[in-house]
């Protein structure tokens, strides 16, 4: 019994080894990755961890892959993902960062913030990858390079789905503001 004990033992340690070699270095490069995303060092090292767990669960299937890197990234970007699309949004987002020194009228104040809270729901509508285009460059400020860089696609499908949003909300917006919504 005892020498069944130590194999396991022994096994248990060359896996955990062989995950040291393999997946432990690309922590940097995960973190970077989720920073970028999430902008906030704690959910960007959960998102990591998160994501060391699924690999460890997955371990034994870790040789299928071509590239064990790349299925690193993708899981830890599809995490950071999805914890964007959970958070609630900001007060101030969406064009609500009036940098005017003269007082508002607050007829012209309520005016807007409905505005803004109409565009949410309305980017609420679209396709998930939509909305975190929409989210990273017109709410978070990120070029379009990097958001092909973080989202593994070409800059021209990001361009085109960051357009097709754009005009979507733009039409939906012009028309409740037609139908006195």
């Amino acid at each position: 019994m005892s020498c069944i004990v130590f194999f396991v033992v022994l096994l248990i340690k060359m896996e955990l080894e062989r995950f040291k070699i393999t997946i432990l270095p690309l922590r940097e490069k995960l973190l970077n990755i989720s920073l970028k995303l999430l902008d906030e060092k704690a959910d960007a090292e959960d998102v990591v961890q998160e994501a060391f767990l699924k690999l460890w669960h997955i371990r034994d299937k870790l040789d299928g892959y071509n590239s064990v890197e790349a299925l690193t990234v993708t899981i830890t970007k599809n995490l950071a993902l999805d914890k964007l699309k959970t958070r609630k949004p900001a007060v101030n987002e969406l064009g609500l960062r009036m940098q005017d020194s003269g007082e508002k009228d607050p007829a012209e104040l309520l005016e807007q913030r409905d505005a803004a809270a109409c565009i949410r729901k309305l980017i609420k509508q679209l396709p998930s990858l939509q909305q975190t285009i929409i989210q990273m460059k017109d709410i978070d400020g990120y070029e379009l390079s990097e958001i092909a860089e973080i989202m593994g696609s070409r800059i021209e499908t990001v361009r085109t789905n960051l357009s097709r949003a754009r005009k979507k909300i733009r039409e939906q917006f012009i028309a409740l503001n037609q139908s006195g919504i």
